[in-house]
């Protein structure tokens, strides 16, 4: 079996959740994301924990100590820590944040193996040799996370990686490393409980049986075993006995695709820094396509000489080329420099990362033509490289209580989403099924009772009498009034109105709102 160094982070979801609020609260700043002194948690901070399914996955130290416990349903983890932060789990969040520790990591001792996000393990052998011993190496190591902000960082060292993380799990404050010597393995995992395999079947059926330690379970006949539990089975019994026969496969670190270009003297117009930038949107698009790769989503972050920050995701409906970048740039540049808050000086420092790659061959022309798609990506792109990034924009469906506020414009190809978002919670606005035309500017219309009689809604929200005539159309069916009430607190934009929902003579569906006594036409039904 092969020495393993293990390096764990405690509590790692909750770590990459406060650090990524902080670099997003950076970046709305303005501020550079990499000079900020991220958050850790610890007993002193905010109890946080992190749901999936409404249970938790894990919470903070703080959290603990008021009785927040893994595996805890959400409404008792809320009755033990009232003022406990609740955060959804984000596995992709956990794994962007541990790139940098991986990264680190791998640069002290290469062949560093992500076991998930907040664990990894590494060959002891060639560590231990150049540092002087294991123990020196597995100190290194969490020297340079405590360098990283990351100072509760653990390590634990024995043969295979199952027992080297049981290791580092028993670890402490005071003693972050454990070594379990070569050969001990069995014995060191022997009084650990059935737990600690980690594997919910078992952990439920064993102790049925009286199995409560992994000394007990490994103390059973391997080959009953495996005809009773399995290949699954069997493979946790040699995971108990100290067997670990998994090796350390290191990762092979990402492809460095992003660029950086420093402006000397800085530049402070648009045309000069696209024309300056425009070798290094060349270099992207090369390294991208030498390892047969496109960017559909790029961040470009300019700096000034003043070390104001102006950062943004770009994205794109195919794939960025040159000059696509270069539009990007400038239009940054142009969008910068109308905000009171953005970019004051002239510009020093460029940098393009792209954000999301893609495998080219999704991306070839057909073998007969471009297409319509093609074509029309291809005009729209034209026109709006003359006229600017709104000058060619999409409708985009948002969030909102009126159908008419609903529809937004987005620029062409771009990833911004509407300021109100669809998801959000909209109460009063109208559900299932809408109308399939909905009316930009109010289309009054007339509607009365029988005898011409005006209709109108009291304060209980009863209607006087049965609508019967719209524009001089029988009404053959109708429902509502449903309220619609906004901003009742504010005297001066309160608005408050009903819906209606008729069908007249000609079997033609439509949508009325009935506010300050006028009714108008929201939209119709097909």
């Amino acid at each position: 079996m092969t020495r393993a160094i293990v390096i764990w982070l405690p509590d790692w979801p909750v770590t990459a959740y406060l650090r990524t609020v902080s670099r997003d609260a950076a970046r709305r700043a303005a501020r550079d994301p990499a000079t900020e002194a991220l958050p850790v948690p610890d007993a002193a901070g905010p109890p946080i924990a992190i749901m999936h399914a409404n249970r938790v996955v894990a919470c903070s130290a703080s959290a603990r100590a008021e009785g927040v416990r893994r595996g805890q349903r959400r409404r008792d983890a809320q009755a033990a820590c009232p003022s406990l932060r609740v955060a959804a789990a984000d596995p992709g969040r956990d794994e962007r944040s541990f790139l940098p520790v991986l990264t680190r990591l791998d640069e002290l001792a290469p062949g560093v193996q992500p076991l998930r996000p907040g664990l990894s393990a590494v060959r002891a052998r060639g560590p231990a040799r150049f540092y002087g011993g294991e123990e020196e190496a597995a100190l290194a190591l969490l020297d340079a996370l405590t360098a990283l902000g990351l100072p509760r960082s653990r390590a634990g060292v024995a043969d295979g990686v199952f027992t080297a993380e049981r290791a580092a799990r028993l670890t402490s404050a005071d003693a972050p490393v454990r070594i379990v010597p070569p050969g001990a393995s069995a014995a060191f995992l022997s009084p650990l409980s059935i737990a600690s395999i980690e594997d919910e079947t078992l952990v439920g059926l064993l102790p049925g049986l009286g199995v409560q330690t992994l000394g007990a379970f490994a103390a059973l006949d391997a080959e009953q075993v495996r005809a009773r539990l399995g290949e699954q089975g069997a493979r946790l019994h040699a995971l108990a006995r100290g067997a670990d026969s998994r090796p350390i496969e290191p990762r092979i670190p990402p492809p460095e695709l992003a660029r950086d270009l420093a402006l000397e003297p800085p530049l402070d117009l648009a045309d000069q820094i696209a024309f300056a930038v425009r070798q290094t949107c060349d270099d992207v698009c090369t390294a991208l396509g030498e390892r047969s790769l496109v960017c559909t989503e790029v961040r470009i972050t300019l700096t000034d000489d003043r070390g104001a920050r102006s950062d943004r995701v770009w994205l794109h409906p195919t794939r960025f080329d040159a000059a696509s970048l270069v539009d990007r740039v400038r239009w940054q540049l142009q969008a910068a420099a109308e905000q009171s808050d953005g970019l004051v000086g002239a510009i020093s420092h460029v940098r393009i990362d792209p954000e999301t790659v893609d495998d080219s061959a999704h991306h070839r022309p057909a073998l007969i033509g471009h297409g319509p798609d093609e074509r029309l990506h291809h005009a729209m792109s034209r026109v709006q490289a003359m006229l600017g990034h709104r000058g060619v924009v999409v409708p985009a469906i948002g969030g909102g209580r009126w159908l008419e506020e609903r529809e937004t414009r987005v620029p062409w190809g771009d990833g911004e989403r509407p300021a109100q978002q669809r998801d959000a919670p909209w109460p009063g606005s109208l559900p299932q099924p809408l109308p399939s035309e909905v009316f930009r500017s109010p289309r009054g219309a007339h509607v009365t009772a029988d005898g011409g009689t005006e209709i109108a809604v009291d304060d209980r929200g009863m209607l006087t009498a049965p609508p019967a005539v719209i524009d001089g159309r029988r009404i053959t069916a109708w429902a509502g009034p449903w309220p619609v009430i906004e901003r009742g607190w504010d005297g001066e934009r309160m608005r408050r109105a009903h819906r209606f929902q008729v069908i007249d003579a000609e079997q033609t569906a439509w949508l009325l709102v009935l506010e300050d006594g006028r009714w108008r036409i929201e939209g119709r039904y097909a």
